[in-house]
């Protein structure tokens, strides 16, 4: 019988063990896309309780917590914080199987060095601990986090309009011990449907300088703010999207879209793609020319209850997994980029594991250009990135494409708290490969699997993003 959550956790077998060991877990972390808020950064943000460490802003947990029937006070409301870890802990009984059960193990291990399992009669004790430690380690800041857990760099996800403000701060102080990379996401432009988009669009003119009465001007205000980005050291660019916008018109009539919006009449399904479409497809051209990663994240159907997004907004827990066809959007839109030999460094991924084999073939369509994986099948995401979702997506990656070559893991996270989930992750794929090892399937060569796996823990991040 092996104990819970030992220093083997996860590794079946001894080439595995030592491929974690002596070669994963000293690699550092590109946490290459997340949530994490530039200025908690800029003012190295100690909590107060675990509580608002955990909790804070974590709609994983949230969920889970609904799943158990607790008042929406103990989740996103007021209720006293050691009456929400309560409740937190009693739902971690409940998530054996879970990834949450693994994450928040790890979290209280690495961070508090505590070894209990979380419950109800464990709850005080560690509750106390936890925040007495916050009060006092200087290793939980976030910069102490940072260092703690080896993080070389982290991508922050900003909005087009965003002045980065945050950003010159943490890079003119100078002590962070992690880089701190904007991330372009421009969603709020091009999310046409969006009863704030005509708000948006006349923010995006101010802030830019381009006074935009066309589509073809939302394009040049776009690029713009992508060069402001680069200069401030952006690697990355993040769209999240249902499915691929692949309805290709000419400007004029994806213009008269446009002012349609603009003027408060209703635009159709078609006529949302179509301009979704030329908005996207401008920008991937300009990010091939700059040499930054496109970053589109399929298959996510957002805000299902309407009653609780009124209340509480956008990312707190009420998102879904859609199941559209994905394939023949992704491949009309690509092949359009070929045609000018156009096609950025792109990362998909797919909310839905049904999207792998489609997507994992088409990336093969669009290889080359001198950079080696420039096409990358993007790692488990979201409620995939558990122990088998991230099994599966790694297994079907080498089934298709290069393994070796996979840029790795994120945490696609708003908590500082997250950085295990990178251990999670490296445990997992050692796992694999040494199972393979063990199998007979790969050489049984520790030098030559150790090399894969640092490149995959680290080295293919730095290098896509910054060679």
């Amino acid at each position: 019988m092996k104990k819970f959550m030992d220093e083997n956790f996860i590794l079946e077998n001894k080439m595995a063990e030592k491929l974690f060991h002596d070669h994963a877990a000293k690699m550092p972390i590109f946490d290459y896309h997340c949530h994490l808020i530039p200025s908690q950064i800029a003012e190295d943000k100690r909590f107060t309780t675990i509580t608002d460490a955990w909790l804070g802003g974590d709609h994983y947990k949230w969920r889970q917590m609904r799943w158990m029937g607790f008042d929406e006070n103990l989740i996103t409301g007021n209720a006293d914080p050691y009456d929400k870890f309560l409740a937190w802990a009693e739902t971690m009984e409940n998530l054996i199987g879970n990834p949450l059960y693994h994450w928040t193990h790890l979290e209280l291990q690495r961070y508090f060095g505590i070894k209990d399992v979380l419950s109800r009669k464990t709850a005080k004790k560690i509750y106390d601990e936890a925040n007495e430690q916050f009060a006092s380690n200087p290793e939980l800041s976030v910069f102490g986090i940072m260092k703690k857990f080896n993080v070389y760099a982290v991508g922050t996800t900003d909005d087009p309009a965003d002045d980065l403000a945050q950003h010159k701060i943490i890079r003119e102080d100078g002590k962070c011990p992690a880089k701190v990379i904007p991330s372009y996401r421009p969603d709020k432009a091009i999310n046409i449907d969006k009863a704030d988009y005509p708000e948006y669009i006349n923010k995006l003119a101010e802030v830019s300088g381009v006074k935009i009465t066309s589509v073809g001007d939302i394009v040049e205000a776009l690029v713009k703010r992508l060069d402001f980005f680069v200069e401030m050291g952006c690697k990355a660019t993040d769209h999240a999207l249902m499915t691929c916008p692949h309805t290709f018109w000419k400007e004029e009539n994806v213009n008269y879209v446009f002012k349609k919006k603009m003027h408060g009449e209703p635009i159709n399904e078609t006529e949302i793609d179509a301009y979704r479409t030329y908005i996207l497809y401008n920008l991937a051209k300009a990010y091939h020319a700059r040499g930054i990663a496109m970053q589109l994240h399929f298959a996510a159907i957002r805000d299902n209850n309407k009653n609780m997004f009124a209340k509480l907004g956008p990312d707190t827990g009420f998102d879904a997994v859609y199941d559209r066809e994905l394939a023949e959007g992704v491949s009309i839109f690509f092949s359009k980029l070929t045609e000018t030999d156009e096609v950025p460094k792109s990362i998909l991924y797919s909310l839905n594991p049904k999207d792998y084999y489609s997507l994992l073939t088409l990336m093969g369509c669009y290889q080359g250009g001198g950079i080696q994986g420039k096409i990358q099948l993007g790692s488990a995401w979201w409620f995939c990135d558990h122990k088998d979702g991230m099994e599966q997506q790694i297994k079907t990656f080498a089934d298709l494409g290069t393994l070796p070559k996979f840029v790795g893991m994120l945490t696609d996270s708003r908590s500082f708290l997250s950085y295990p989930r990178h251990e999670y992750f490296r445990r997992i794929l050692c796992n694999v490969i040494g199972t393979w090892a063990e199998n007979g399937e790969v050489p049984y060569d520790e030098e030559y699997l150790g090399r894969i796996v640092e490149d995959i823990s680290f080295n293919n991040a730095q290098k896509y993003f910054e060679g």
